[in-house]
């Protein structure tokens, strides 16, 4: 496949403009970010935040739910992992877990009955594929007795594929999973030996190939830039094999190398890890290689076939984000299971203990495993319309956030029309009387704009806890 560059792309993500942006800051799955959660938002608060949703379906007031499982185990460590994860060879682990889940879900089943309708569910870890096919099936059969999960539900797993085969993949196709997402990184054998994952790219075209037989809805292939032993040229020829695969859709995400805050990463030689010259080349080669291969950049670190689901949504002006990223789903309440997951419930987040023993601790008591979150107030809830207008539709119009929060953009955002005037000359936006409009160029660096906008940000100018931009 043809994997050369775009020169429109080529102009647009010059290594000027990349360096320039190439600073630290948010995702914005969420605003205000997790890391803003306290301690003083807990089970209780969660517990209101529940009631007061019960209260609401029973005049008709919510919509669906989406439902996020957390499954932490792993089999094997890989090097770069920031996620929250247990390693362990023990599959008796999964079986125990799968009774916390349980008690987890019928504290839920409590506060909002058996009849709330389900629209998004995802399994993610750690390793979802840790479970076997029979916890698996039985793990779906629990949420299914606790919630209503609607028939056009997207459905999704997080697959490892050294733990998958072709019958696995059928088997769960069966659970009715009908979205499937494989962590590929990278294919380039020495890369795969320094961040300690094996898995030859031959297996993971037998998984793509039997995914596309069964008719999955979307197959996603995660891939992560930056990691060691990696160059530019290995790089490429990563781009173009998971162009010969063609999932439905691609993550390309920034390796964040955080070895004082996650401990795996001390095992990565940091003499190994490419250059920020390097890095830029990689990510540039990647963003042009995709759309030169008939991908659609969706935003962020996201592409997509035209005919998939998210690339329909992003032409119709429909995307919209939450925890897990770029989704379909229109904004809804997300209930998050098992170990770490952070959820949102009205105009509240939460997360969960991030250890076995406090989660299980707090299940023994009765309680929601809550240790943080985050009521929010007004100018969150302003705030954060104002950022998801930028990350998923790319403009604001001021007269529809005017309406919906009773305020006058120019007076509350005075300061940050002022700091979007240095963003407008670089060409990243088109500030009128009546909206904010991201340019071509400026969806490939979303992120920087949608910051402008962030009060926390302002407060707070240490960004080290967050990965870079570039």
């Amino acid at each position: 496949m043809n994997t050369s560059v775009s020169p429109d792309v080529e102009t647009i993500l010059s290594d000027a403009m990349l360096r320039r942006l190439d600073v630290p800051g948010p995702r914005y799955t969420s605003y205000p970010t997790a890391d803003r959660f306290v301690e003083a938002f807990g089970h209780t608060e969660y517990r209101q935040a529940l009631r007061q949703r019960a209260q609401g379906a029973m005049v008709g007031g919510t919509g669906p739910l989406s439902i996020y499982i957390h499954i932490p185990f792993c089999e094997q460590l890989c090097y770069y992992c920031a996620c929250n994860k247990i390693i362990t060879k023990h599959k008796s682990r999964g079986a125990e877990y799968l009774v916390d889940l349980q008690r987890e879900i019928d504290l839920h089943v409590v506060e909002l009955g058996r009849t709330q309708p389900v629209s998004q569910l995802h399994l993610g870890g750690g390793s979802p594929t840790f479970l076997d096919d029979t916890e698996l099936a039985t793990l779906m059969t629990m949420l299914r007795g606790a919630f209503k999960v609607l028939p056009d539900a997207e459905v999704s797993i997080e697959v490892d594929p050294r733990t998958a085969t072709p019958q696995r993949l059928r088997n769960l196709r069966e659970m009715g999973f009908n979205r499937v997402s494989f962590g590929v990184q990278d294919f380039d054998p020495d890369v795969q030996v320094a961040v300690h994952r094996i898995q030859p790219f031959e297996s993971v075209q037998e998984l793509v190939a039997e995914a596309r037989a069964l008719r999955y809805e979307s197959i996603n292939a995660d891939l992560i830039y930056g990691l060691p032993k990696q160059t530019p040229e290995s790089f490429k020829r990563t781009i173009t094999q998971i162009a010969e695969l063609r999932p439905t859709r691609i993550a390309l995400y920034a390796y964040a190398h955080l070895p004082q805050r996650f401990k795996p990463q001390r095992r990565i030689d940091d003499h190994a890890l490419p250059t920020a010259e390097q890095r830029i080349r990689m990510l540039r080669a990647g963003i042009a290689g995709f759309i030169a291969n008939g991908y659609v950049y969706i935003g962020m670190d996201h592409f997509a076939l035209p005919g998939d689901a998210l690339a329909i949504a992003k032409r119709q002006g429909r995307l919209h984000r939450n925890f897990q990223g770029y989704t379909t789903q229109p904004d809804c309440d997300l209930i998050s299971l098992g170990v770490s997951g952070i959820g949102k419930v009205g105009a509240t987040y939460s997360q969960n203990a991030k250890t076995l023993d406090e989660y299980r601790d707090a299940l023994d008591q009765g309680n929601f495993p809550i240790v943080r979150g985050l009521a929010l107030t007004r100018d969150d809830l302003l705030r954060r319309a104002v950022i998801m207008a930028l990350m998923c539709q790319g403009r604001v119009e001021f007269e529809s956030i005017e309406l919906a929060h009773l305020v006058k953009m120019h007076e509350v955002f005075a300061h940050e029309f002022e700091e979007l005037k240095q963003l407008e000359k670089m060409g990243l936006v088109e500030v009128s009387e009546q909206d904010i409009q991201v340019t071509a160029t400026g969806w490939f660096f979303v992120r920087a704009v949608a910051m402008v906008f962030d009060r926390n940000l302002q407060a707070d100018r240490v960004r080290e806890r967050f990965s870079r931009i570039i």
